[in-house]
């Protein structure tokens, strides 16, 4: 049995090996986390093989657990009718975890946060694996940075099972998670050893090298990154590129104003009267030559001090996925240059 882990870096062409590792002779289960994500990855399946082969499926994680799992299993015995995607109320935060009210509304929905947790602390998770089993011969898992709590739980428990798995993520461009539920898992991404420890102690193989490299990010990108955030990433090109910290006011307000640089901002880029997004939310995003990352005041501090690796592990991992959107130019502003232009 082959269960497997590749931990890539930025542009490195991870939902590409996934497609690529199809075999369309047998059955595969394909789960991504994002409705962009499970769009991309659909879509060009599509693309590279003339159609959705027959014998694969596409899900998003939620509709996996949904309806893949809990209706065929206990859907009828709960009376579940959906999926509350709210915060749970405080009050069932307090029920034991085997109380149903901690798990289900009033109106019979299952609160996505807690779904994992259920099929986990119901014994339901060899139901699951019997019947991944049951209906396929592989299972692939994109973006897998983004199960936190008791989503990484599950997915660990049914990827090391008795069908052939390849998980691929990257640690670094953890952003944003499945669930903020309690305290589950909480330091689990603040460490990047103690990350690949708990993948490696659930009887998966860790691969760091079949996706070291990438294809959108020069090697002046990289060797950036690199050494002032402490993420190593090379690239499999060779031409240079320009990376500049802006420090004249005027030249930033120019680079503002052009309409082919992405300008990304830490947060509430929709202030800014031009072509923006937020750090964080570019990721996924593989269309932008020139990129100006907007620097807040705190990120500021550090890049002049040469201590971005410093920075809190969300915040410097948002900014490595607003660097390594660029596929030539990367530029540096700070935001106090751009105040002016805020609405």
């Amino acid at each position: 049995m082959d269960n497997s882990v590749i931990l890539a870096v930025a542009g490195s062409g991870k939902t590409t090996h996934i497609i690529n590792s199809i075999d369309t002779t047998k059955s595969n289960l394909i789960i991504t986390y994002t409705e962009n994500n499970f769009r991309n990855l659909r879509n060009r399946i599509i693309r590279e093989y003339d159609g959705l082969p027959e014998r694969t499926r596409v899900y998003t994680y939620f509709t996996f657990l949904y309806s893949f799992c809990l209706r065929p299993l206990c859907g009828d015995r709960y009376g579940l009718k959906g999926i509350n995607f709210d915060i749970p109320p405080e009050f069932s935060s307090r029920q034991k975890n085997t109380n149903l009210r901690r798990y289900i509304d009033s109106h019979g929905r299952i609160y996505s946060c807690r779904i994992a947790s259920f099929i986990i602390n119901f014994n339901l998770v060899d139901d699951v694996k019997a019947r991944i089993k049951k209906y396929f011969d592989y299972l692939y898992v994109d973006e897998i940075q983004d199960f936190t709590a008791g989503d990484f739980n599950l997915l660990i428990a049914v990827s090391s099972g008795n069908t052939d798995s390849l998980l691929v993520g990257d640690f670094y461009q953890h952003t944003f998670g499945t669930s903020h539920d309690g305290n589950l898992n909480k330091s689990l991404y603040k460490d990047f050893g103690t990350y690949k420890k708990r993948l490696e102690d659930s009887g998966l193989s860790v691969d760091e090298t079949t996706l070291s490299h990438s294809y959108r990010c020069s090697p002046t990108t990289c060797e950036f990154v690199t050494n002032n955030l402490g993420i190593t990433i090379d690239s499999h090109q060779t031409d240079t590129s320009i990376v500049d910290f802006v420090e004249d006011e005027g030249w930033a307000e120019v680079i503002f104003g052009k309409g082919h640089t992405v300008k990304l901002f830490y947060q509430s880029h929709n202030k800014y009267p031009c072509y923006s997004d937020n750090w964080g939310a570019s990721k996924g995003l593989d269309n932008f030559d020139s990129v100006c990352v907007v620097l807040n005041k705190t990120t500021e501090q550090h890049f002049r001090k040469g201590s971005l690796h410093k920075l809190a592990p969300t915040t410097r991992n948002k900014f490595y996925v607003a660097c390594t959107r660029a596929r030539s130019e990367l530029l540096f502003v700070p935001e106090s240059y751009l105040k002016k232009y805020k609405v």
